[in-house]
């Protein structure tokens, strides 16, 4: 068992060499070989999303670093030092940053606890600070901007075919950029006479829904024109080869999707900045100003509460210009 641990945490230090939160802090690895063991399989046996489990690496190096520095050990960490770290936290990071970090330290803490490493979570009583959010800050298009968007791509080339029909389905099926490439040729399928999707949302929650007849001819128009029927198992949106300007095998990742999204606005005359999940929000707010109600969006959305849905609500904005527009001077 000593050589396997070993061997794991060899493999975690080469890979610090490309992301340092990788590495199991000197702090973790000084408590022994319990410890360290727990630790990795607090990333990789209890977290399965690839995104948090980024996050909270990050935030739990952050945190044993600063203990390092401070010269406390892992038996020893008190909520006071806690507190005291997350008092530093506030200085240069925004409430929702530091929550997510205290939260990465409770979370990770309660699996030291259960796995008889330490007797208490140092982190359970400690506050974080007071953050309400009503209304997301996410930047969102105007209906006839989205529509000016889709139609400005051109669509002669698999490029453009594919880049209508990811920004299309994120529009009119309000999927997230992460669930939107995460999908299959043969997550686009028939049922009842129509075109549907399906979706594997977070949570590894599977979300299917009809589509649009907009995004139905433009799935169509993109299946067809890349000849992609034919590998179901294939990934649906995937990145052009270097120089074939034909669609390769592999996953489009969505730092490209970002920078496909910049290029086609910015070509569209669109000054607004907007990014991934833009179209998430402009789709919410197209819906319910169209007479749609909260509780369907939220489903539409595999939202688990309305009030998430109503962070993508964006039309209190047109509320709120109207009102500003009263002050004539």
């Amino acid at each position: 068992m000593a050589s396997d641990l070993a061997l794991t945490l060899s493999a975690e230090r080469a890979l610090s060499a490309a992301n340092p939160a990788h590495l199991v802090p000197a702090l973790i690895l000084d408590a022994g070989e319990a410890a360290s063991w727990r630790y990795v399989e607090f990333f990789t046996a209890n977290i399965r999303n690839r995104h948090t489990r980024r996050a909270y690496a990050r935030a739990c190096a952050g945190f044993f670093a600063w203990c390092e520095a401070r010269g406390l050990v892992l038996a020893t960490i008190r909520a006071f030092d806690v507190a005291r770290w997350v008092e530093g936290l506030q200085e240069n990071h925004a409430a929702p940053t530091v929550k997510q970090q205290l939260a990465a330290i409770r979370h990770l803490f309660d699996w030291l606890v259960t796995g008889q490493v330490v007797p208490v979570n140092p982190a359970v009583s400690v506050r974080g600070p007071s953050h309400v959010v009503r209304q997301g800050k996410t930047p969102v298009l105007e209906a006839d901007e989205a529509r000016a968007l889709l139609d400005s791509i051109d669509v002669s080339t698999p490029i453009g075919l594919r880049d209508r029909a990811l920004i299309a389905l994120m529009v009119f099926s309000f999927a997230r950029i992460g669930a939107a490439l995460g999908m299959k040729v043969e997550d686009v399928f028939t049922q009842n006479r129509r075109l549907w999707v399906r979706l594997n949302e977070k949570g590894g929650k599977a979300h299917a829904m009809p589509c649009h007849h907009s995004l139905e001819e433009y799935l169509h128009a993109y299946l067809d024109g890349a000849a992609l029927v034919d590998d179901p198992k294939g990934p649906l949106f995937r990145t052009i080869g270097r120089g074939t300007g034909k669609l390769s095998r592999s996953t489009l990742p969505q730092d490209g999707a970002y920078t496909m999204i910049r290029r086609r606005a910015e070509a569209a005359g669109i000054a607004t900045k907007i990014g991934n999940h833009s179209f998430r929000a402009t789709g919410i707010t197209a819906y319910l100003k169209n007479g749609g109600t909260l509780e369907k969006a939220a489903a539409m959305a595999n939202h688990a509460s309305t009030r998430t849905t109503q962070l993508y609500d964006r039309r209190r904005d047109e509320i709120s210009l109207d009102e500003v527009e009263r002050i004539r001077v």
